[in-house]
């Protein structure tokens, strides 16, 4: 990518809940292309495409089971080929999932694994059990339950760190990497413009297969995963091995070429800017993005403390919301205007690459689904404490008067039940709407550089967060109130602000000025 896309500004896309072009209830790619407009206007660099392969859809479409061919319910390869062509017109870098950890069990390898063949067999982890017909360690899954399951034709049990229909690659064996450099290539051919490598911290493992040993409770708290899930009681030093993934994304890296944007999901949230920086190295990818810089709930020293850590090596893209959570205004705000707009400025002035995701432009809160609609595992696992990945993924409302707000033409795949005033032609022409703010200020990120400051000295004061942010010459000063009681909003030239009083910020006031 250019110069001034090495910390790009990306919009992650949800194809299945972005736009219906088909009248089938259910997002699609021609509905993509449609709707990019409203993207560039946003101000973002590049759009990131969660995945639209042929997949079962039992989490999400991250069980693949054809990397290279597109799922029909979200189109065809000419359709891809339009939206990366419609993309670049709009001067829109195109980013790819690359999902190498694991694939869908109704993949053919899997299932010839289990017929007896062994060279596909190979490819995946089979383990004996115990002599006493237990697992072969103490491994846990992502979501809290075992990562071993039997298989009673083959009498052997798989690994999965996901779901058991997602069972883990070997990333050693020659033929998977063979496979996966197939993969890149293939889209690289294509015209796409980067790649985000999905959960890369569990790519790699212990071949020994140790026992995980207990976590102490500093690490516990840091495991990425909700408190009540089993896997955060885990240190888990065994079942992933992050610096041997890194080394991977060397090699990923020389797939793809050295004109390849390439970012990671970092998920060893006990280890986070540790790992970010190892994956980073020269050589290797562009970016690593950490779950627990979403998740960042302590206020002002959380983010001083992140920043601080990074000192100035900004390769941990910033991010509150995502396909795989609930959304921030209703977790780390109070689902106002004003808290979306808090949040809209405080990304849009830290360091590096920021992450949005479709939805938060317009202030989108976190919907209450019932249990009938939902169909998301990890939701219904812990349900209804789970991550809310059910609600994040309900479709974008686009108008307000039209039937299913102009998502589509048929009942979409999951009820859209939101309030007025969010739709994307509402807030269109109004001035003082999120959609406006996000705008103004994506804007302001851009004309400045402040994705590329130099330094970023923070501090932390009970409920106030002050950023004082270095960019060459120029100096800007950026504050933010966490807390119910006022604070000083400083002094010198306005250039964004949210909620100021005279010369206070209250509650979810925020305020950008020239230093």
């Amino acid at each position: 990518m250019p110069e001034r896309l090495r910390h790009p500004t990306i919009y992650e896309i949800y194809p299945r809940s972005f736009r219906d072009s088909t009248g089938t209830g259910e997002g699609d790619l021609r509905g993509v292309i449609e709707k990019l407009g409203h993207v560039r206007d946003l101000g973002a660099d590049a759009v990131w495409l969660a995945p639209f392969f042929v997949s079962p859809l039992a989490d999400a479409g991250y069980d693949i089971v054809d990397h290279c061919a597109v799922d029909p319910r979200f189109g065809t390869m000419e359709d891809v080929d339009a939206l990366i062509a419609r993309a670049h017109e709009l001067d829109l870098k195109v980013i790819f999932d690359l999902v190498f950890n694991h694939t869908s069990c109704e993949h053919p390898d899997f299932l010839a694994s289990i017929e007896g063949d062994e060279d596909a067999a190979a490819r995946y982890v089979w383990r004996d059990a115990k002599p006493d017909g237990s697992p072969p360690n103490n491994w846990l899954s992502f979501f809290g339950e075992g990562a071993w399951s039997w298989n009673h034709k083959r009498r052997q049990y798989y690994f999965h760190q996901f779901l058991t229909c997602q069972p883990s690659l070997d990333l050693r064996h020659e033929a998977v990497r063979v496979g996966h450099r197939k993969t890149v290539e293939f889209w690289v051919a294509r015209g796409v413009d980067g790649f985000r490598m999905d959960a890369i911290t569990s790519y790699l493992f212990d071949e020994s297969l140790k026992d995980n040993p207990p976590a102490a409770p500093e690490v516990r708290a840091k495991v990425t995963g909700e408190p009540f899930n089993p896997y955060t009681f885990q240190d888990h030093v065994y079942d992933m091995l992050p610096g041997d993934g890194a080394a991977f994304g060397e090699t990923v890296r020389d797939w793809a070429g050295p004109d390849i944007w390439i970012m990671g999901e970092n998920n060893s949230g006990n280890r986070a800017i540790e790992m970010s920086l190892d994956f980073t190295r020269e050589g290797r990818l562009d970016a690593a993005y950490a779950l627990r810089l979403a998740s960042i709930a302590d206020g002002p020293q959380g983010y001083a403390d992140t920043i601080a850590a990074l000192d100035g090596r900004w390769i941990a893209p910033w991010w509150f919301s995502n396909h795989d959570g609930a959304r921030h205004v209703s977790t780390l705000g109070d689902e106002s205007a004003a808290s979306a707009k808090f949040f809209a400025l405080l990304l849009s002035v830290l360091p590096g690459t920021i992450l949005i995701y479709q939805g938060e432009e317009l202030g989108l809160p976190q919907p209450d689904l019932v249990k009938d609609v939902v169909s998301d595992p990890h939701d219904l696992l812990y349900w209804p404490d789970g991550p809310g990945r059910s609600g994040a993924r309900v479709p974008i409302p686009w108008f307000e008067d039209e039937p299913h707000r102009g998502f589509s033409t048929a009942e979409p795949w999951l009820p859209m039940d939101w309030g007025r005033g969010l739709s994307v032609a509402a807030q269109e022409g109004d001035p003082q709407s999120v959609l406006s703010f996000y705008r103004v200020v994506l804007r302001l990120r851009r004309e400045l550089g402040l994705a590329h400051a130099v330094r970023v000295d923070p501090e932390a004061a009970g409920d106030a967060l002050t950023l004082r942010i270095e960019l060459g010459e120029a100096r800007y000063v950026a504050i933010f109130n966490f807390g119910e009681a006022p604070i000083a909003a400083g002094e010198g030239e306005i250039l964004a602000e949210t909620g100021r009083v005279d010369d206070r910020l209250p509650r979810w006031g925020g305020i950008l000025r020239r230093g």
